[in-house]
């Protein structure tokens, strides 16, 4: 029917032409109603405090954030006028005050580290708990021992905590110390100079 066609054709082509005017505006309706409607593109809600899950700070008793290295500074360094003594600084670098876990003093390693932790001076244990404000300091002295096998030491290790990885804290003035790892003793974590060097 060759009358039909023509009008055919003309439909077909009108019909075309809407389409393609209508389509653009219909996409560019569709991206706008994902950014605002989208879990994927719609501004998230701020973090929750972070935890051990998420890969926060560890937590310990009632929530209180423990410290770790990334936390801290350390320094270390003989003391001039006193013998076989040496001074351990920590310093909170973090933004949030942090709480030392146990056994609250730092576990100290000489050499290559298959040796126990030195031992801790009981009588050094503070009254308290040691917290760690921003920007503060905890001291600790480490006899260095009395034997006359000692070894020369420029840095030892340093964790806060069993079973974890010690850093190792090099001495201030790049003197080595002469160390006797079966003698030495360490002080618990104190809140002040003065309170370390009573030991």
């Amino acid at each position: 029917m060759p009358p039909l066609f023509p009008s055919a054709r003309r439909a077909l082509a009108a019909a075309l032409t809407v389409t393609a005017v209508l389509a653009p505006v219909t996409a560019c309706h569709g991206t706008g109603a994902n950014r605002s409607d989208d879990p994927a593109t719609a501004v998230s809600p701020a973090p929750a405090s972070p935890t051990v899950t998420d890969g926060g700070p560890p937590r310990g008793p009632g929530g209180r954030v423990i410290c770790t290295p990334e936390m801290l500074r350390f320094h270390a360094g003989a003391l001039p006028h006193r013998a076989r003594r040496m001074l351990l600084t920590v310093t909170n670098y973090a933004n949030r005050p942090c709480d030392f876990a146990a056994p609250h003093h730092p576990l100290l390693s000489f050499g290559d580290g298959r040796r126990p932790a030195v031992p801790v001076i009981g009588r050094s244990r503070p009254g308290s708990v040691g917290t760690l404000a921003p920007n503060a300091t905890a001291y600790a002295l480490i006899t260095t021992g009395t034997g006359g096998n000692g070894r020369k030491v420029s840095q030892f290790g340093v964790a806060l905590a069993a079973h974890t990885v010690a850093t190792q804290v090099g001495l201030g003035d790049r003197t080595p110390a002469r160390v006797d790892p079966r003698t030495a003793r360490v002080t618990y974590w104190q809140p002040s100079r003065a309170a370390a060097l009573r030991w």
